[in-house]
C-alpha cells in the first residue's frame, strides 16, 4: 500500500519526533498573495526601503507567512485526521525569514490525552521550523484534537503537558538591527506609538470581512495545509467545510492595523484559541486590548502584549464568555501575543 491514510490518535506516543516532509522555499510571491488574501499592511513587511530605515537589511516576509508553512509543513503527520485544531502556547519567533529562505519543520510529541467518548483524543506537540542553515527561526506548542482508527484500542496513559501563560518579556526576540528611533509614522500610517497605548486599552479595529469558499481554499492551499476537514465537505457531519483558523488569525491581525498600524512584528504568540468554527459566509470583526508593556534592549523599539479577539458579531460590544465560563458562539478567536512598536 502506497497511500498514506494519516496518523489517528493512537498512533501517537509522547517522546516521539517527526521530522516532517517537503521543505520549502518562500519568497515575494508568497508574499504578493498574503496581503492580496487579508490584505497585509505593515509597513516592515511591505517596502525594503522602510525596513532598511529601520535598520535591517530588506523587508522581511510577514511573521504570520512564516507561521503558516511551518504549521502547514506539520499537518500531514499531526492534523490530517483532526477534528479540530484547538489552541496554541509558547510560541517564538526567533529570527526574520527572507524571501528566498528555505523553510522545514520537525514535532515533538509532548501529551495525549483519550478524550470520555473514547472515540477521540487530544495531542500536543512541540513544533520547530529552521531554516536552510539549519537557524531556529519559529518555534509553537499547539493541541490538536484526533480521531481514532481503532475504537477498541486501549487509551494511552494521559500526559498533559504544563504550558506557561505567557512568553517572558526577557526572552522575546527581537530581529538583530532592528532600529525604531528615527521612525518614520507617516509612510506606516499611523502616529501611534508605545507611550500612546495603556494597559487595559481596548481597541475597536472598526472594519469586517465576509469570509468567502474561494479565498479560503486559496490560502490553505498556498500554506500546503492538507487537514481534510478544510476541503473535504464529507468530512463533517453538517458537510461544512471548516475555515482554517489560521485563515482568521491573519484576517484579524490585518483587522487590527486599524487601531494598531505601528505593531510591526509579531514576536510571540502567548496563547490562542479557536473558540468557535468558522465557515463561509461569516464576517469576520476584530478588537484588541492591551495587556502589558515591556522595554527592549533594541533602539527605540517597545513591546505591548495584546489580546487579539475576532467575532462574527458585534466586535466591540460581545462579552467573550457567558455565565458558565464558555465562550459565547459568535467568538471566533482569541489570541494573547506580543508585537513591537516604535516608543
Amino acid at each position: 500500500m502506497k497511500t498514506n491514510a494519516g496518523r489517528f490518535f493512537e498512533d501517537y506516543r509522547v517522546g516521539d519526533t517527526i521530522v516532517h516532509a517537503i521543505p520549502r522555499t518562500v519568497g515575494s510571491g508568497e508574499r504578493a498573495l498574503y496581503h492580496a488574501l487579508y490584505p497585509a499592511r505593515h509597513a516592515l513587511s511591505s517596502a525594503d526601503s522602510f525596513a532598511q530605515g529601520c535598520g535591517l537589511p530588506a523587508s522581511p516576509l510577514d511573521d504570520l507567512i512564516v507561521f503558516h508553512t511551518v504549521f502547514g509543513k506539520s499537518v500531514p503527520d499531526i492534523s490530517l485526521n483532526a477534528v479540530a485544531n484547538l489552541g496554541y502556547a509558547e510560541a517564538r519567533f526567533h529570527r526574520p525569514v527572507w524571501p528566498g529562505d528555505t523553510l522545514a519543520s520537525r514535532s515533538t510529541v509532548i501529551g495525549v490525552k483519550q478524550n470520555s467518548n473514547g472515540k477521540t483524543g487530544v495531542v500536543w506537540v512541540h513544533t520547530e521550523g529552521h531554516n536552510q542553515h539549519g537557524d531556529l527561526v519559529l518555534d509553537f506548542k499547539r493541541w490538536v484534537m484526533l480521531r481514532k482508527r481503532d475504537l477498541d484500542a486501549p487509551a494511552p496513559e494521559t500526559v498533559v503537558p504544563e504550558l506557561s501563560d505567557a512568553v517572558a518579556p526577557g526572552s522575546l526576540h527581537v530581529p538583530h538591527g532592528l532600529d525604531f528611533s528615527r521612525y518614520d509614522t507617516v509612510a506606516a500610517g499611523s502616529p501611534h506609538r508605545w507611550s500612546d497605548y495603556e494597559v487595559g486599552e481596548k481597541i475597536d479595529h472598526v472594519d469586517g470581512v465576509t469570509i468567502e469558499e474561494a479565498e479560503h481554499m486559496l490560502a490553505t492551499r498556498l500554506w500546503q495545509n492538507t487537514a481534510k476537514v478544510h476541503f473535504d465537505a464529507t468530512n463533517r457531519e453538517d458537510g461544512r467545510r471548516l475555515i482554517y483558523g489560521g485563515h482568521v488569525i491573519s484576517m484579524a491581525r490585518t483587522l487590527s492595523f486599524n487601531g494598531l498600524a505601528n505593531a510591526q512584528m509579531m514576536v510571540a504568540i502567548n496563547a490562542g484559541a479557536h473558540a468557535n468554527p468558522c465557515f463561509a459566509g461569516d464576517t469576520v470583526r476584530a478588537w484588541s486590548e492591551v495587556l502589558d508593556k515591556a522595554d527592549t534592549d533594541a533602539a527605540g523599539v517597545g513591546a505591548l502584549r495584546l489580546r487579539l479577539v475576532a467575532t462574527k458579531g458585534d466586535s466591540g460590544a460581545l462579552p467573550l464568555r457567558d455565565e458558565a465560563g464558555k465562550y459565547r458562539p459568535d467568538v471566533l478567536l482569541d489570541l494573547d501575543y506580543w508585537a513591537v512598536m516604535p516608543k
